[in-house]
């Protein structure tokens, strides 16, 4: 009798831990899968350094680094893309961005930065922290961020497409 309770309650207990393992571990899985989209992105050195800037300035204010995501990138480059070939300077199609975003990779929030004819990363951010809304995203609740910087080719005029979101 004192055997087969002792059984009993041995296999209660490798169920119960078999299925909250089990659980934790399928939540997990489903985050990382949202997070590695694959896609595929090329940082430019000016990209690299204004994701580094923008950082350095969070971790400098008490807040936590940004990791990027390649997908978010992708997004924010279709956009300084649209604003080349349109010759404007607007976030047109942010709430289109921000929904799929929001599907793709789960987010809870996101953020979007623009700038426009600034010849280094340096002076895009000290434009958006000159800016009382685009500071706001720049310290944020966001986790992870993505950017583009395109030149116009006619022009030489550079586009910048910052997205922030909250995973």
């Amino acid at each position: 009798m004192k055997t087969k309770l002792l059984y009993s309650v041995l296999l209660l207990a490798v169920i119960f831990t078999l299925n909250s393992c089990s659980s934790d571990a399928s939540e997990a899985s489903t985050v990382e899968a949202k997070i590695l989209v694959d896609a595929n992105y090329t940082y430019s050195p000016s990209e690299l350094e204004a994701m580094k800037l923008i950082n350095d300035y969070r971790v400098s204010v008490g807040l936590n680094s940004l990791e990027k995501i390649n997908y978010i990138s992708v997004k924010s480059e279709d956009h300084d893309n649209y604003m080349i070939s349109n010759n404007v300077v607007n976030h047109d199609g942010f709430v289109d961005r921000s929904e799929n975003i929001i599907k793709t990779l789960g987010a809870k929030t996101v953020g979007e930065n623009i700038a426009y004819n600034y010849n280094t990363p340096q002076a895009a951010l000290n434009a958006w922290l000159n800016s009382p809304g685009h500071k706001e995203n720049i310290v944020g609740n966001f986790t992870h961020f993505g950017i583009s910087i395109r030149e116009n080719p006619v022009t030489g005029k550079k586009f910048y497409t910052n997205i922030f979101a909250k995973i």
